[in-house]
């Protein structure tokens, strides 16, 4: 493998983003020639190492006016044209409809497509049209990255043998953080203000923490997604004459530095892949307290009582408890944020890198097997 292939719609901050801007720097510093096919720019985009070549593949300026049919038949047109310019050695796909359309454009060019669930399947891919263009194309994907072991069951009949569990990486800057001297009174979460993160549960649950502790505050650290979700917490914040020690603290750029000095990070999302900010909590060696939402991110992470707590989806009263346990017992709150620093092992950058290097390689020599000499990659 010399010249791999990324396609995603943009790089805007996003999980799946950050992921693939990773892996595309990481993938051209070791040599390899590297592209990335996007279907648009976004405002605010993840930095790309100069020897990452990006091109278009989306609507052009005469596009606009077109119909939703259309469009849809010249994204898989500009793309398709794409990999007969190029010619990857294999196309990596992030993103439902990007995989089916990555999936679509490839056949009968020779290119190989790895595509990479992302979401909660449950709900986001059991439309009747979703599965029928699951069973119609998934059986051609060369292969398929998972982020958790929900999420590879769901696709069972679809994709198995030729597919991976690989964790997202977690940003150098998060790793190797020195433990606070004494740790503020403070109960922290780093996540956009939308819906499913569930943030009013969060609020819920540390208003009776707030009562027995009244020291405590609660600062939320993200941005606003536009859903309505900052409206309705603030006019419960509000409710609860809670505006000074429920604090909605928006972007932060210096996160590692801010989040590492809370007693604990909570996590109340009703589902998710695989969470990033998750991920950068444990590195830095918070105690966590987290809902164990699927597809089974979470779980992925934390080994219940080891390095972390796990508390049902929705449940302010466990979240509470949960929250209340690692406050009040400090020696306990230590040792679980002590065992989570070792996910910074499982993610590191090079880790991940390493998996998917190896994971793509074993795809493209399985592409070269005769029947009857295939084996299992996953």
């Amino acid at each position: 493998m010399k010249r791999i292939a990324f396609h995603l719609n943009c790089l805007e901050h996003g999980g799946a983003e950050r992921v693939v801007s990773n892996l595309a720097n990481r993938f051209a510093k070791e040599g390899y020639e590297v592209f990335l096919a996007t279907e648009w720019y976004g405002e605010v985009e993840y930095e790309i190492d100069p020897r990452v070549t990006r091109i278009h593949v989306g609507m052009k300026p005469e596009d606009e006016k077109k119909s939703r049919a259309a469009k849809i038949l010249l994204r898989i047109r500009y793309l398709r044209q794409f990999l007969r310019d190029v010619k990857p050695d294999v196309l990596v796909a992030f993103d439902k409809n990007v995989d089916f359309r990555a999936l679509t454009a490839a056949r009968g060019t020779g290119v190989p497509v790895v595509i990479s669930i992302r979401q909660n399947p449950v709900g986001y891919y059991d439309g009747f049209i979703d599965q029928l263009r699951i069973r119609l194309l998934y059986p051609h994907a060369a292969g398929c990255v998972y982020q958790t072991a929900m999420q590879r069951e769901f696709f069972r009949p679809y994709l198995q043998e030729n597919t991976a569990i690989i964790l997202n990486p977690v940003s150098r800057k998060y790793v190797g953080v020195p433990k606070p001297a004494e740790r503020r009174k403070e109960v922290v979460q780093s996540a956009r203000l939308v819906d499913f993160k569930n943030q009013s549960m969060l609020l819920d649950a540390f208003f009776v923490v707030h009562e027995k502790h009244p020291d405590y505050c609660l600062k939320i650290y993200g941005s606003d997604s536009g859903d309505g979700t900052r409206q309705i917490l603030e006019k419960k914040i509000a409710e609860h004459k809670a505006q000074d020690y429920v604090l909605l603290m928006g972007n932060c750029d210096r996160l590692e530095q801010e989040l590492t000095k809370a007693a604990v990070y909570a996590h109340s999302s009703d589902w998710e892949g695989l969470p990033n900010s998750l991920i950068e909590a444990m590195a830095l060696g918070l105690p966590v307290v987290a809902t164990d939402c699927p597809c089974g991110g979470p779980a992925e992470l934390i080994e219940e009582g080891e390095n972390g707590l796990l508390v049902p989806v929705g449940d302010a009263k466990a979240m509470a408890e949960g929250i209340l346990r690692l406050i009040e017992d400090p020696a306990l709150a230590e040792r679980l944020g002590e065992n989570a620093r070792r996910v910074a092992d499982r993610c590191s950058e090079d880790t991940i890198y390493e998996q998917w290097r190896e994971y793509l390689e074993a795809v493209l020599r399985r592409q070269t097997l005769t029947p009857g000499d295939e084996t299992s990659i996953s």
